[in-house]
């Protein structure tokens, strides 16, 4: 979901690894051990939990997390959590990374030290206001100032535990006064319309000398300033909770009157102040945060069709595609958004099919091909990933969870052996998960995905022509991959593959490692495999598989899955499970006298029907087949005064869902989206509100029939796996070229280098592989220029928005000392190379033009 920004989206992602904590604060009991969690927050929404880990001060989560952020957000929060079974569970400590400060952290595991939490630093949202100065006669004839505050509308407050009743406080405060206001309470909203106005007198009984003459003092209003506090109704016993307050000096109104602004609401100075920071302990995490400013798609025409025609070069070491991976630091920076804008386009197998087939020429011995981290290998496991996420997960799950849950003990290293264990029982248990995984794996070859199938074919003929006196090289350039790199991988570290929604706990651990290493050797085919374990205990349980019928079920499989033609013809009729978890719904009217009320529901999402039960495993209670979505939008949450909502419409009613957070939100109507999309029914216009009290609360329209009053989003694709974005991985591309443009221009001197002299290479150019200086140094400047051209546009944008820019407007309050210069200098921070436009000459800093009022306000 992307943000539009005058004909440019903005595209906002994280990728996060959350590692450990360490030194946190013992426990104030005999125990003194905490069992802690850690959260990941946009501002104060919670959008992830890991694991908790029990009895311990310093755990270990492990965990990674990623999403696409939906909306603007001002810090990047993690808190430390510290789990009690009798009450609330209570903060240890939180690190909040503003949004400005994420490019400092870039892709590096750092430790922070956790901050104390109080309730006057936990603030969000931002308010809208307007002072005016005016006189006013009185009814004796004295002529005095009054200024009216008006406070129209907040946005974006927090939700405190599980609602938002919010009003203000406005006071005028003085050296000698203080005159406080308050504004009615707004129920159930974040973003409250208040629209009230206070007066105050701001002149003193010293300020006039006679009725009709009055001398506005400026120093008295130096004194004064206004503040504003946001306050959240609470009906429980310790009072209402503070959500942020703003102050504004008078004098403001100097220069502007009616003066009217933004702001970010800031915390209390008092909060954290009088505590010491670095006693509760620090938290090791890696942020990864990548914001993508993607023009509309002619832009990007030159540059991608350079990339789309890589596969048809020759050789195809010249091509852009191939470029990309040389300069790259590497590789799998290249191949991420490389795959998946072949993929968008479908031309991902004959690029791999061209960079693998010049990869096993270049190859001298057959017992290392594909064992390298080169551009082929890093695209085809993004290829996998990508394809083969659907068929991972319908061939692993089952068993993954089942060894989870049991925790059977599979220790078979002896020095490991707890006194009770046997070690006979626990190999025979560790025999009978390696047979299941083995055999649903080796089975598993007719749900092999067509891309996949169609690639392995490419790596076996590739390998055979190469190779023809190896008669095992045909599959063991496949099972290089589909094993070793892709099963194996998957076993290993299931969180990372979300069969399991967290890090596994030591024990299980344990088992999955040794599963993992007895089908990765099974899938290798190497001639002498128990001596390719390093651990004795291995290589005498590898002999329960020194059997034909292994080796004959590996050949079989990997025979069927690079098969040539080869086609799916179950894909369409089996289910297959897409998304579930808990959410809230409103009841859809279908009983005649029965209550709209809400109620949590597990939900449950295949590729034929949408349905929600009681609880997991439960009967369904409503099933909504596909082809009767005819549409999935957000819902405007003044129909309920609640977060996070969304509609499934159907042909007679609509059904109102609530997700837990906004992340979850996008995540299903995307998905929902996309099994839907090829509906013949499909709406192309919606209510955006609720239909309630006889109307519709967006068009007023009185039947619950009237057709819909806003455009549908649409242009989703239809297929369910891949939701790419050509465009946008276009523009990824385009950036990394742009940070390594100085690898591009020693890559074009290399290429005159070899073209004029054919003797020893200098050192500097041998990275490189250049197999046709001509014709690389063509395709190098095309690169160039393409990236070159599309800098320039992105320079003239910003100097454009630079100068529509209005400080205190609502998408840019007052508050934070840095707004602008993360608008406008984000991309110079990413994109440092000489191509840049440097800034126009005697172009104002952005500073300078920041009037003193709001100078004042910061």
């Amino acid at each position: 979901m992307a943000v539009e920004e005058e004909g440019l989206r903005v595209f906002q992602s994280v990728k996060i690894k959350i590692g450990e904590a360490k030194n946190l604060p013992t426990y104030p009991g005999p125990n003194k051990m905490r069992d802690c969690y850690c959260t990941v927050n946009l501002d104060q929404e919670e959008v992830f939990r890991t694991k908790i880990v029990e009895k311990s001060l310093c755990p270990f989560y492990g965990e990674d997390f990623y999403c696409e952020i939906p909306r603007s957000f001002r810090h990047l929060s993690f808190y430390v959590f510290d789990r009690d079974v009798f009450r609330r569970d209570s903060i240890i400590g939180k690190v909040a990374i503003r949004k400005e400060d994420l490019p400092k952290y870039h892709n590096r595991d750092t430790w922070f030290q956790l901050q104390h939490v109080d309730a006057d630093s936990e603030v969000q949202g931002k308010v809208h206001l307007e002072l005016r100065l005016s006189e006013v006669i009185t009814d004796s004839g004295i002529v005095c100032h009054k200024l009216a505050t008006r406070i129209l509308e907040c946005q974006g407050l927090p939700i405190v535990n599980g609602q938002c009743d919010p009003y203000a406080t406005v006071t005028l405060a003085g050296p000698y006064r203080s005159e406080a206001k308050k504004t009615k309470v707004k129920k159930k909203t974040n973003n409250p319309q208040f629209d009230e106005v206070f007066y105050f007198e701001v002149t003193r009984p010293c300020s006039y000398s006679r009725k009709s003459h009055f001398d506005f003092e400026e120093e008295d209003v130096d004194k004064l300033e206004i503040r504003v506090d946001l306050w959240n109704a609470s009906n429980l016993k310790f009072g209402d909770e503070f959500l942020g307050e703003l102050r504004i000096p008078l004098k403001v109104l100097r220069q502007c009157s009616p003066y009217e602004a933004w702001y970010f609401l800031q915390p209390r100075d008092n909060g954290s102040k009088s505590l010491k920071p670095g006693d509760l302990g620090s938290l090791r995490l890696n942020v990864v945060y990548t914001e993508d400013h993607v023009f509309s798609s002619d832009y990007y025409g030159p540059l991608r069709d350079l990339l789309l025609r890589s596969a048809d070069v020759e050789p195809v070491s010249a091509s852009a595609a191939h470029i990309l991976g040389e300069v790259c630091r590497e590789k799998q920076e290249a191949a991420v958004p490389l795959v998946r804008l072949l993929l968008h386009y479908g031309r991902v197998v004959p690029f791999i099919c061209a960079i693998a087939s010049a990869e096993v020429r270049r190859t001298q011995d057959p017992n290392t091909i594909f064992r390298g981290n080169s551009l082929t290998s890093k695209c085809i496991d993004e290829t996998m990933k990508l394809a083969g996420m659907q068929y991972l997960h319908d061939t692993l799950k089952p068993t993954i969870e089942e060894i989870c849950q049991s925790h059977k003990s599979c220790e078979i290293d002896p020095v490991r052996l707890k006194e009770h264990e046997s070690l006979e029982s626990n190999m025979e248990n560790l025999r009978q998960y390696v047979d299941r995984i083995f055999n649903v794996i080796t089975k598993s070859g007719v749900s092999c995905p067509t891309v996949m199938c169609d690639i392995f074919f490419s790596l076996r003929e590739a390998a055979a022509k190469r190779f023809q006196d190896d008669l095992d090289v045909r599959y063991t350039a496949v099972s290089s991959f589909i094993f070793l790199r892709f099963f194996a991988p998957a076993i290993l570290s299931p969180n990372l593959f979300q069969l399991t929604p967290h890090h596994t706990d030591p024990q299980t651990s344990r088992t999955l490692t040794l599963v993992s290493k007895t089908i990765q050797t099974l899938g290798s085919l190497s001639k002498s495999k128990s001596a390719s374990f390093k651990e004795s205990y291995m290589a005498a349980f590898y002999e329960f598989f020194n059997e034909q019928k292994y080796a004959d079920a590996v050949k079989n499989f990997l025979d069927l899955i690079s098969s040539s033609g080869r086609r799916d013809p179950k894909s369409v009729q089996q289910p297959i499970l897409l998304k579930e978890g808990f959410m809230i719904k409103r009841a859809q009217g279908r009983k005649r006298f029965g209550m709209k009320n809400f109620k949590k529901r597990w939900f449950r999402l295949t590729n034929h029907e949408f349905t929600y039960q009681k609880n997991k495993g439960d009967p369904p209670l409503c099933s909504i087949p596909i082809e009767n979505i005819l549409a999935v939008e957000t819902l405007e949450e003044e129909s309920f005064k609640m977060k996070n909502m969304f509609q499934v419409i159907q042909p007679e009613r609509a059904l109102y869902i609530q997700a837990n957070n906004c992340v979850e939100a996008k995540a299903w109507i995307d998905i929902l989206t996309k099994v839907s999309q090829c509906n013949q029914k499909r709406l192309t216009v919606y209510h955006p509100s609720a239909y309630l009290n006889g109307h519709w609360l967006c068009c007023r329209a009185s039947s619950d029939t009237a057709t819909g009053c806003t455009p549908c989003t649409g242009g989703l694709p239809a297929n369910i796996q891949l939701d790419i974005d050509g465009d946008r991985e276009t523009e990824r591309i385009s950036s990394l070229f742009s940070l390594y443009m100085s690898r591009l221009e020693k890559m074009q001197e290399a290429c005159g280098s070899r073209s004029v002299y054919d003797g020893p290479e200098q050192e500097e150019y041998s990275t490189f592989i250049i197999d046709d200086p001509q014709e690389t140094y063509k395709t190098l400047r095309q690169v160039i220029a393409g990236v070159g051209a599309l800098e320039q546009e992105h320079a003239q944008y910003k100097r454009d928005k630079f100068k529509k820019t209005k400080y205190g407007s609502q998408e840019h309050p007052i508050g934070d000392k840095t707004p602008l210069l993360h608008a406008c200098a984000h991309r110079d921070l990413t994109r440092l190379h000489p191509l840049l436009p440097a800034s126009p000459q005697g172009a104002p800093h952005w500073r300078q033009e920041l009037p003193e009022l709001h100078q004042a306000a910061i």
